[in-house]
């Protein structure tokens, strides 16, 4: 729970890994296809790789920052929140959610029971998916980003953190959508 006080699994090797600021720098432009990945989703008990959804819908790549299944971004939160409660409406759009956690599978697995998640969470304890799209990080975790791949795998939105605009609004994100 956000009000939760209890900061045990939170120092770990993560931590310190990301511990050092570096800002978003994602170098991926519109029109471009994205790096794959091939990580563990934690909700259905299964491996999921990004190709596995070319040439079939388009794909929301929701990397969130939630540094243990106890202490939440408070950013990152509220959106989480806003992404489930209008799952249905990626949904309706034929577009697939997949959202990414540094997290590890244990922790990730809580946060899906926790929250109640609908779409699918995938851990990406090493970070790696997130360095390979820069989305930047600091104190611990990184940082969060949202990208709308089309149906072939090309980028055509993409967000990054900055302190000003967080995340990108569930309407901007539909707002993306509907333009494809």
């Amino acid at each position: 729970m956000l009000t939760s006080t209890d900061f045990s699994g939170l120092i770990n090797q993560r931590f310190f890994q990301n511990f050092m600021p570096i800002p978003a720098t994602n170098f991926l432009t519109l029109g471009q296809a994205t790096p794959e990945f091939n990580l563990r989703d934690v909700k259905n008990d299964r491996r999921v790789k990004l190709s596995d959804y070319r040439n079939d819908r388009p794909v929301i790549l929701a990397f969130t920052r939630i540094f243990t299944e106890k202490q939440y971004c408070p950013f990152c939160y509220p959106h989480i929140k806003a992404l489930n409660e209008q799952y249905q409406e990626f949904v309706d759009r034929q577009v697939e959610l997949l959202m990414i956690t540094s997290t590890d599978e244990q922790q990730s697995k809580k946060v899906v029971e926790d929250l109640g998640l609908k779409f699918p969470l995938l851990s990406d304890s090493s970070c790696k998916t997130f360095r390979n799209y820069r989305t930047g990080q600091a104190l611990g975790a990184p940082l969060p980003a949202q990208f709308l791949l089309d149906r072939q795998g090309i980028l055509r939105y993409k967000h990054l953190f900055s302190f000003l605009d967080h995340n990108a609004s569930i309407t901007t994100l539909l707002n993306a959508i509907d333009s494809l």
